[in-house]
């Protein structure tokens, strides 16, 4: 006789009962076939698949982002997983923490750097030279400076590789001065077009695999993130929290 057995996980919100004989499992070899099925059918990249924490679910990392996918690759959503047992720990963010910090390593020199004199914690936070709240933020910088805060800005033109924010933030990347081009561009001005060898692109698209789909977006040192602006003594509060 078979054995059943019921395992119960949250999605976004949602109760979500799903039955699995656990003897069923993904055969390695069949990964390839179902990646190359999902390639061909989204048009998109992707970098890793294996199994999700949800036993006949398969985990599924693009160019865009996190998914998760049946095991003959029919089917695909985007969601949040969470382990009852363990308080409602979010897996995918757990998941998607590493991946932050993982893939920031790769930007430490990529980054334009406001650095405090007594640093004690550092953030990077994905900017848009347009963007009217990472305006509000940027304007508070000495603040953030103050309290210990370091900051490192990663570029996300939200228009896309084709926009003009995209152009203007090559050049700002591309400054002899990049905090004083930016203080600029920030402040509103014209930003002096130049172009050199930058990793502009690669942090937006950097940014589209874990999940960023607006700025200012603050990634916190444990990988964590706060999708918005934080004023000054609010983010040190959270800053606090993590120790």
């Amino acid at each position: 006789m078979k054995k059943w057995t019921k395992i119960s996980t949250v999605l976004n919100g949602f109760l979500l009962i799903l039955s699995f004989n656990l003897s069923a499992s993904v055969e390695t070899d069949n990964y390839d076939q179902v990646k190359a099925k999902l390639q061909a059918g989204l048009g998109m990249y992707i970098s890793a698949i294996g199994d999700a924490p949800v036993p006949g679910i398969l985990q599924v990392i693009t160019e865009k982002g996190l998914f998760y996918a049946s095991q003959d690759g029919k089917y695909l959503f985007r969601a949040s997983i969470y382990n009852i047992d363990e308080g409602m720990r979010n897996v995918t963010e757990d998941t998607l923490g590493s991946m932050r910090l993982d893939g920031l390593k790769k930007f430490k020199d990529g980054v334009i750097e406001y650095k405090a004199d007594n640093e004690k914690y550092v953030v990077n936070i994905f900017t848009d030279i347009t963007c009217g709240y990472c305006r509000k933020l940027h304007n508070e910088m000495d603040q953030y400076n103050d309290l210990g805060i370091t900051v490192r800005y990663l570029a996300f033109p939200r228009g896309g590789l084709k926009s003009r924010t995209y152009s203007d933030m090559v050049s700002v990347w591309c400054a002899d001065n990049k905090q004083e081009a930016m203080d600029n561009a920030k402040a509103g001005g014209s930003v002096p077009s130049k172009s050199c060898q930058t990793q502009v692109a690669e942090e937006y698209a950097f940014g589209q695999k874990i999940g960023v789909n607006g700025t200012p977006n603050i990634i916190m040192p444990n990988g964590s993130v706060i999708p918005g602006y934080q004023p000054p003594k609010q983010l040190e509060q959270a800053l606090k929290a993590l120790l």
